[in-house]
């Protein structure tokens, strides 16, 4: 084991993979700062992530965790109570209320939807010229798909988008910010889930308000963990759950698109390899994930116990951060890993996590990520980046790795 590291300061912001690179030949399981300054314990090798993943020793449930230690977001019990935080039973019973909205078969049934409003996007950019594609194209669509499905109006989008960018990544100069972004968030759902009770819809969101008030129950109460079992949901469980849909489902497809398109563009053969055969393209979103995906890092655990992963051991209640990051690029499990090759078998990546906590909108992101890819390739086919890659900003964020923009021409 090695001395403590400082990931910010290591360089893991501006070049995280090279960061990996570094420790998982040298410290594979190594003692750092964490990203709000408290310590935790990184893994970086592919074997040892994989078999983290799906350890049941290793909880999600916060109250786990030895004071002092790396927790994640600080939110309130009325949007805490989300799946990224629970172990079974109450985590099993919540996904099964909820998995049936995302099967593959089911989501299959978005694919007209998702290509009409990547098609009115691209519309709107007209035949020829320049723009920020995350702006104009990777970041709408993956709110309006998401929102659509949840049933949320077209007029609180955009506030949405701006709570999620401050809380993905915070600005040490506006410390303030990621609170006041909590409290609209709150405010936002408390008034949503109103609304929807009193006119219901055909959306996500009623359906889940649907099974909640049906229940029984009378709407007051908050706690759920006594309704183990059930097919019951407490209210701080529906606003929580309606949160971390409406979160996720943006957060990691708008940067997935984001990475993908430019890795094409930086990979001209792979580009025109996938425009000569776009049926390659279920495949290529594996590729893409696995090369560069939007989570750096799985949600954080917390040992049950002491356990021994790669010859080292973490005592119960400390802090463990799984690089999802890392293990993608494991030349151990991936040969040449570092190159981006849409002609590699890249199933077996863990972008989208392993085990019983596997990423619940996996389906969706994917047909998300296919079909935005589909209608550009189509439509723009003379598209460039505008500029230099070096002068590329990415985004501030040991959580989730994504561009601030991506200038290009067409």
């Amino acid at each position: 084991m090695s001395t403590d590291q400082d990931l910010v300061t290591d360089g893991l912001l501006t070049h995280p993979y090279a960061v990996y690179d570094r420790l998982r030949d040298t410290a594979p399981v190594h003692r750092v700062t964490g990203p709000d300054g408290s310590p935790a314990w990184l893994v970086t090798r592919y074997d040892d992530v994989r078999e983290a993943l799906a350890n049941p020793l290793l909880s999600l449930d916060k109250r786990h965790a030895l004071p002092g230690g790396y927790k994640g977001f600080a939110l309130p019990p009325a949007l805490d109570a989300n799946l990224l935080n629970m172990d079974p039973p109450d985590h099993t019973r919540i996904r099964r209320l909820v998995g049936r909205a995302f099967t593959t078969r089911r989501v299959e049934q978005l694919r007209a939807p998702i290509r009409r409003t990547a098609d009115h996007l691209l519309d709107a950019l007209g035949a020829h010229g320049g723009t920020d594609l995350i702006a104009a194209y990777a970041a709408p669509l993956p709110i309006t798909v998401i929102c659509d499905l949840l049933g949320v109006p077209d007029g609180h989008r955009r506030d949405f988008r701006a709570w999620t960018d401050v809380l993905v990544a915070p600005d040490p100069a506006r410390p303030q910010a990621a609170k006041e972004a909590v409290v609209a968030m709150l405010g936002f759902f408390t008034q949503l889930l109103a609304d929807k009770r009193k006119e219901p819809a055909d959306d996500l969101l009623s359906d889940l308000i649907a099974v909640r008030d049906e229940s029984g129950s009378t709407g007051n109460d908050r706690a759920g963990s006594d309704r183990a079992g059930s097919d019951r949901l407490s209210e701080d469980e529906l606003m929580s759950l309606a949160f971390l849909i409406l979160f996720a489902g943006y957060e990691n497809t708008v940067q997935l698109i984001g990475t993908a398109v430019l890795a094409l563009l930086q990979h001209p053969d792979q580009l025109a390899a996938l425009r000569g055969d776009p049926t390659r393209l279920p495949a290529a979103v594996e590729e893409f994930v696995r090369y560069d995906g939007p989570a750096l890092l799985a949600i954080r655990r917390f040992p049950l116990e002491d356990v021994t992963i790669s010859d080292v051991t973490v005592p119960a209640g400390e802090t463990v951060l799984l690089s999802l990051a890392a293990a993608n690029r494991d030349p151990r499990r991936f040969p040449d890993a570092d190159r981006f090759d849409l002609g590699r078998d890249a199933t077996g990546h863990l972008a989208l996590g392993h085990g019983i906590h596997y990423c619940l909108g996996a389906p969706l992101a994917r047909l998300e990520t296919e079909v935005a890819l589909a209608a550009l390739l189509e439509r723009l086919p003379d598209l460039k980046l505008d500029g230099d890659p070096g002068d590329l900003r990415w985004r501030p964020s040991l959580r989730a790795r994504g561009l601030l923009a991506l200038p290009v021409t067409y």
